[in-house]
């Protein structure tokens, strides 16, 4: 038997150029040996969100020296290298090329197979790199572009449970902060405003709350936010603070309700696991404090575990897509041939229904 198996992951999907060397041994426990990523927030911060062309340029001027320095912190040469692992999709499609012509060319050039890696993937398999998870699991996936309620069951085997109708949370982050004249990106900007504020000064909507279906919406809520925003025109800082803390809260309050019923039916699919079930949260909403407290009261009274990887790991990194490709490769599952093409809409669960209203480029709802 093989006593581990060593990967370079590769990363592109967005605006953080990534590359990482990853192992995974025999017996299941991982060594992370390097994780460099380059973030692209100055160049697109005066823009207010990501501009794809600029995204595509900076990872063709990047990846490269990026890949270099990851074998190199990792004391590596890609002949110790066992397969290449790169993002194929969901994202942004210029930075999906980059980055997935790479690892052909890599994988090509030193003989190496080639896994292409769908980044919602990644996400889902982290904790189980972290923590050490069994199967199966849920995952609440809230970035910019997603909100997903997703049953892991196993590798490649995944179940969408709930979804957003319209906006994701992390673009209704964005776009309230955006309104009310904070930086890009807009989540860390609501979350310090919100420190000072009063949460229950404005009562803002908490879609769907009550509906036994498991889905999100955040477009009314964002709609009640501009509107309770132009009634108090002018806006001072004091305004800005307390419509962000009544913002929050009504996140948190959604939140609350949709997945607390997702644990219910979790339970209820799954009344003997052999150990606690886990809940677990990935994408770059998942640093919000107030959002995490949330979560981890509502799994203490379910009866679930709350995990949550490190934030570095929670955010667009290539760990997670070395990862991954370490747990298709211990499956047995073959690699990918090297005319794979990218996607730039890539779900995870493919008998999922597209619900109309969602118009995201990076994945079916």
């Amino acid at each position: 038997m093989v006593p581990f198996l060593r990967i370079l992951g590769i990363e592109t999907s967005c605006d953080e150029t990534a590359a990482a060397v990853v192992e995974r041994h025999a017996e299941g426990h991982s060594n992370v040996l390097s994780d460099v990523v380059l973030s692209q927030l100055d160049e697109h911060s005066a823009y207010g969100g990501v501009v794809p062309e600029i995204a595509a340029r900076a990872h063709v001027e990047a990846l490269d020296e990026l890949i270099e320095e990851a074998l190199k912190r990792a004391n590596v040469s890609l002949n110790d290298v066992d397969a290449i692992a790169a993002t194929s999709g969901p994202g942004l499609i210029g930075g999906l090329l980059v980055g997935l012509m790479t690892g052909k060319a890599i994988a090509r050039a030193a003989g190496k197979p080639l896994y292409a890696i769908n980044h919602l993937e990644g996400h889902a398999l982290t904790a189980r790199l972290t923590d050490g998870l069994s199967f199966p699991y849920l995952m609440l996936l809230v970035s910019g572009g997603h909100t997903q309620l997703i049953l892991v069951r196993g590798v490649g085997q995944y179940e969408r449970w709930g979804t957003t109708i319209d906006d994701a949370l992390g673009e209704a982050f964005d776009k309230t902060a955006k309104l009310l004249g904070l930086p890009y990106p807009g989540g860390p900007a609501v979350e310090r405003m919100a420190q000072a504020g009063n949460p229950d000064r404005f009562d803002f909507p908490r879609p769907l709350v009550g509906e036994a279906r498991l889905d999100f919406s955040f477009s009314g809520l964002k709609t009640a936010v501009r509107q309770a925003a132009q009634d108090i025109a002018p806006l001072s800082d004091h305004d800005v603070a307390d419509i962000c803390a009544s913002f929050q809260k009504a996140v948190s309050r959604t939140l609350k309700d949709r997945i607390g019923r997702g644990l219910q039916r979790f339970k209820t699919e799954f009344p003997t696991t052999g150990e606690k079930p886990a809940l677990v949260v990935a994408g770059g909403v998942a640093a919000n404090l107030e959002l995490r407290g949330t979560l981890q009261v509502l799994c203490d009274k379910n009866g679930f575990r709350f995990v949550a990887p490190p934030l570095s790991l929670c955010t667009d990194n290539a760990v997670m897509i070395a990862w991954a490709g370490l747990e298709r490769m211990a499956t047995g599952a073959a690699p990918d041939a090297l005319d794979v093409q990218p996607r730039s809409r890539w779900p995870l669960d493919s008998n999922a229904e597209t619900l109309i209203g969602f118009g995201k480029r990076g994945a079916k709802a």
